[in-house]
Order: C-alpha cells, then structure tokens, then sequence
C-alpha cells in the first residue's frame, strides 16, 4: 500500500491511563518492543497504578501505535492526543532537554510525584474531579455568573478557576474570565502543588472548582486530593485532555490566552490568534519563547529573557533570578572573581599589588584601600564528603586536596568514614612472587553499599587473596547496607552538623543519590541544600520516576571520551534523569574516574555553588 504524504509527516503523541497493571514487566517489554519497531522517541513511564507517555515520530508510526495499545483492554477508554508538528533537530538543546533525542522506557512508583514529603493520607485515584469535556468546561465559564440566579443543580454560586501547572508554564498562557476568579499557585514544581492546597484551602472551600493542567494527569491526583477534605470540596471538576484537547475544540482560544506549555521539542502550542501573555524577566517586554532555555541562577527554573537582554546581558556576564528567588529573598549579589575566575591568594587590606597568574597572563592587582572593594561571603558553605569504594576519609582528603585549596574561599569540606569496614584484599600478580604488605602499614577501606553476603570484618586485619579477577562492574552488585549507612550519617551530622550540601564521589554518590530521594522525609535530621555527584549511579533507585528527585545538583562524570573505565557515562547519565531538569546540572569531561580541577570544570563547579553563598 503506498504511504500518503500527510503520513509520513512527524507527530507527538501524548496520552495517560490509570488502571492496575498486572504485569509490568510484560507491559515494559510491549513498550521496549513496540516503540523500538515503529522508531519511536520519547518517555514511556508504567507504575503499577497506569501508564503515562509522551512519544513522537511519524504519524503512520504514531496511528500504528494507538491501534497496538488500544488492543490491550487496560486501555479501554483511554484519550489518545495526537498533533502533527516539524521533526525535532538531535542537536538542538531543546529536544535534548525533553527527552526527544532517545527512547526512556521505565517502571515507576508513581506516575506523577504529587507530594515530596509523604501525605498523611494519599488520594485515591477513584475520588478524582468529575471530568467535563472542553465545550462543557466552556460553558461553565460563560455561565459562570448566572449559576446562583438559575439554580442549576450540583454548581455553588462561585466558580472558581484553579491552574495545576508550574510557574513557568502559567506565565505565558491561562483561562482568563473576568467573572471568574484564577487561582495561579505560583510553584516550582507539581509536587509543591499539595502544600499549596493545605495553605490555601479556604479559597476554594464551598466553590465550584474547575481545575486544568497541559493535558490532564496532573488534576486526577490533585482533584482527589482536594476532595478528600471533605465537606465543602465536593464540588471539584477538571478538564478532560486538558488544554490541548480545549483548544482543538476551540482554535481561536475560546477564554484560554497565550500559549500552552508542552514538554517535548514544540515548547509551546497556542491557538489561531495566540496573544503573548508572557514578559522578559530583565526588561519586561512582551516575550513568550523558552526554546533559549533560559534558567534562574539559583533554582534553575526557566525564564523568559528575550533575545536582546540576553545579547545584552551576556556581555555584562549577568545572572537571572526568577520571581520565586526574589520573593525569598535569593537575589543576593555573587561573589565577583577575578582573572579566571579563581582567587589565588588572601585579600588584605593596604597591601602591595601581588602578581597573580590568570589564564593566559601574569597580572598585578591594584592596592585596596577599603573593604568594600572586594566582596567576600559572608561564610562559607560546609560540604560533607562521601568517599567512594574501598576508600576512606584520608584518602579521599588527598584526592580531593586540589580542588579543595581551588575552592578555599567557597567552600569547607569535611570527610567521613562509610560504616561498613571492608576485609583486606588483594590480587595476586601472575609470577605469585609478590606478597601483600603488611596490615599494620594499611589503613581501612570502607564502603556505603555491599553484597547481600557481606561479613564485617571489624578487627581483622589479615589480608586475603581474591578468589577472581577484579570485576569493574561490582557496583552493580553491592545493594545492601544503606540502612546501616543511613544511621551512620544522621548519629554523624547530629554532632558535627549542619552542612550546606553533600558531595559523594563513586559509590559515595550513589548512597548521596539515596538520602536525596528520602530529603522531604529526613527533614529535621539529615538537611541540606544541594548534592554533588561525582561518577555517580544509582543504587535501589528503580522506583524513582523521571525527575522526581526535588533537590539542586551538581553531576560530574566522565564522558564517552573520558573512558572510565570504573562507572560507565550511561550509569550517570541515568542519574541525572532521577532528578528535577529544572535544578540539575551536569559537567562532563574528558578524564576518566576523577574530578577535574582545572577550567573550564571548575569555573561550573563555582558557578554551582555561589547560588546558595
């Protein structure tokens, strides 16, 4: 049969279903399958409660795909949201940042994480809002006014409207009706949305609420969860398909302005005659495009700086704060450098100018006379480190020693010892002539994970031969033990605490990768406010959805080029998808297991860390 012109053009595919999974495992290798056969790209996310997917590829790919998923009886009743659009250029940073490059299949605990702290009772998914259709979702709000003088059954008097959606995305487009008041939550990220409803719940108390988010899985949970207060939240509805499907009923907009937000290589999508609500953080100019990416200094939030302030400000080297940052008081001034970006030595007043080697020259700089000419912080940021495998706190100092006297006027850090003391091992060289030094000249390893057969080896300072060869994939291997670890960090950082952030190199950024997704439960015990990951993977985080870990971080690892040959580049990219997009940010470079000291990594690193100065 020949293809048709219009079939061959490329689409996205969006599309959720809550529903018991029986199998997912089986439910993954239809996916992996599937998508991989028809050239699909995207994310495909399943939790035992549904499945949620955003793919794209071509269209005839796309239809073949809704007809293979709608065979599956789970998928009964399920909204397929299909939209034509231009294919996404690999090389772009925008369909990098979506996911729009490669195909990411995974099981999840949840589809989306709602809450980052645990909810003294979770929404049943079974008491979400009634969903009305985009023509009924309309006519409310064109009757809204009349509800109390007409009488109509199951509406209170006040309507009210209610965006689930990040900060970002309502900033260039929402449902504006001047008799009907919009809640705008004004948050970060979705799983601040419950904290929201909490402080603000007598705002929607005794009203009709209609909620609406891109395209509708985000107002299942959050209309349950309204409901499940009680009297005077029963009335809670939301538009099913959300905005896309509304303003395919409705092209010229309807009461929907400016753009929606999407998550995928489009960045937005508006009506026929689309008006731009959105403004540039810097010169307050009508401007609506986040394709720049464009992220907040200290949150990594994306803002909109048109095209001429980022010209503008990029030659003055400025930093942006979104309004989030400046309501809590985040806009403090950076710690300006000097040359290179690194201050060579201490600043004294009426001193000699001092010859201070930059990048490429020797320059001198000029006698201060005042204190006010430099700016230094106020204090510095305590890091906790966390050695890798078989390593220890004096060893991991040494390893790190350059980076810490480059960091001086930054950062303290402080080393600990992991739990588990590990035996000493050796590897016998193939003449067997070679002895294992002595115990007494060795001081211990330790580990934060070990194999499910590990025995402390508390006092025993014999060495032992290894049975086999060194496998570089041990890691994989060695799961157990965080309960143990876990302890060990909350007795430590109750007496020598508190800490700005945690950095875990190896083995010890996994066990950090950990506590960061327990940081809403272990408030109050183990707080910080940033990690750092230095060839880092995961460890028992396979329940972890895509970006569901709510912390700022650093990621630091080898690239394909680097060859390290001790935690492959996958195994840390995979990481770095466990957390927030928004917050994280990631350094690649070309030397193997370590952290590079030198520019231009270590200008990153600083530039990280004087957010939270």
């Amino acid at each position: 049969m020949m293809t048709t012109k219009h079939e061959e053009e490329y689409g996205v595919l969006l599309y959720y279903k809550y529903a018991t999974i029986p199998d997912l495992h089986h439910l993954h290798s239809f996916y992996d399958s599937n998508c991989h056969s028809l050239s699909l790209v995207g994310r495909v996310r399943i939790s035992p409660t549904g499945v949620n997917v955003t793919v794209g590829g071509k269209l005839s790919a796309l239809k073949k795909h809704i007809d293979d998923v709608s065979s599956n009886s789970l998928f009964e009743g399920t909204d397929f949201k299909l939209a034509s659009c231009s294919e996404p250029d690999s090389n772009t940073r925008v369909a990098n940042e979506c996911g729009f490059t490669t195909l990411s299949i995974r099981i999840v605990k949840e589809l989306v994480t709602f809450s980052s702290f645990p909810l003294l009772k979770s929404p049943e998914i079974s008491n979400a809002g009634k969903h009305l259709s985009a023509s009924e979702f309309h006519s409310v709000l064109q009757n809204a006014g009349n509800f109390g003088e007409t009488g109509k059954v199951g509406y209170p008097k006040k309507v009210m409207l209610l965006d689930a959606r990040n900060m970002y995305e309502t900033r260039i487009g929402k449902f504006q009706n001047p008799m009907v008041e919009t809640l705008d939550p004004e948050i970060r990220q979705y799983s601040d949305l419950p904290s929201w409803i909490d402080d603000n719940s007598h705002k929607l108390e005794g009203s009709c609420v209609l909620m609406y988010c891109t395209g509708g899985i985000r107002c299942e949970m959050a209309s349950s969860y309204i409901k499940s207060k009680g009297v005077g939240f029963e009335n809670v509805f939301q538009l099913y398909g959300g905005i896309q499907r509304y303003l395919e009923q409705f092209p010229d907009g309807g009461f929907f302005r400016g753009k929606n937000f999407v998550f995928d290589h489009r960045v937005s999508v508006g009506s026929s005659n689309a008006s731009i609500l959105g403004t540039c953080l810097l010169c307050d100019l009508p401007y609506d495009d986040y394709s720049p990416r464009c992220r907040c200094t200290h949150c990594r939030m994306l803002v909109l700086v048109c095209n001429n302030c980022q010209v503008y400000e990029m030659e003055k080297n400025t930093t942006y704060v979104c309004e989030l940052c400046k309501k809590t008081g985040n806009d403090v001034p950076l710690l300006p450098l000097i040359g290179s970006g690194e201050i060579e030595q201490e600043i004294s007043i009426g001193t000699e100018p001092e010859a201070v080697t930059t990048s490429n020259r020797t320059e001198c700089l000029p006698q201060l006379t005042r204190v006010e000419e430099i700016t230094m912080p106020s204090r510095k940021l305590r890091i906790l480190c966390l050695h890798g495998f078989r390593q220890n706190a004096s060893s991991f100092k040494g390893r790190t020693a350059s980076l810490a006297k480059k960091l001086k006027h930054f950062a303290e850090f402080i080393f600990i010892d992991a739990p588990h003391k590990l035996p000493f091992i050796y590897q016998p060289s193939l003449s067997q002539q070679i002895q294992p030094p002595p115990s007494n000249s060795c001081n211990s390893k330790f580990a934060w994970f070990v194999n499910p057969d590990f025995i402390s080896e508390s006092d025993n300072r014999d060495w032992n031969m290894s049975g086999c060869p060194f496998d570089p994939l041990q890691f994989m291997q060695q799961t157990e033990g965080f309960d143990t670890s876990l302890a060990h960090l909350k007795n430590l950082i109750a007496q020598t605490g508190p800490f700005d952030g945690l950095l875990g190199f190896s083995q010890g950024a996994a066990m950090t990768a950990s506590v960061s997704a327990l940081r809403g439960q272990l408030k109050g015990e183990i707080d910080f406010r940033f990690v750092i990951l230095c060839s880092g993977f995961a460890i028992n985080l396979s329940d972890q959805d895509l970006g569901s870990i709510d912390c700022p971080s650093l990621h630091i690892f080898g690239s394909e080029v680097g060859k390290d040959r001790q935690i492959a580049c996958e195994a840390s990219r995979e990481l770095v998808s466990l957390f927030d997009p928004g917050s994280a940010v990631i350094i690649e470079h070309e030397f193997g297991h370590i952290i590079p000291p030198r520019s231009p990594y270590l200008d990153k690193i600083k530039d990280f860390l004087k957010r939270f100065l």
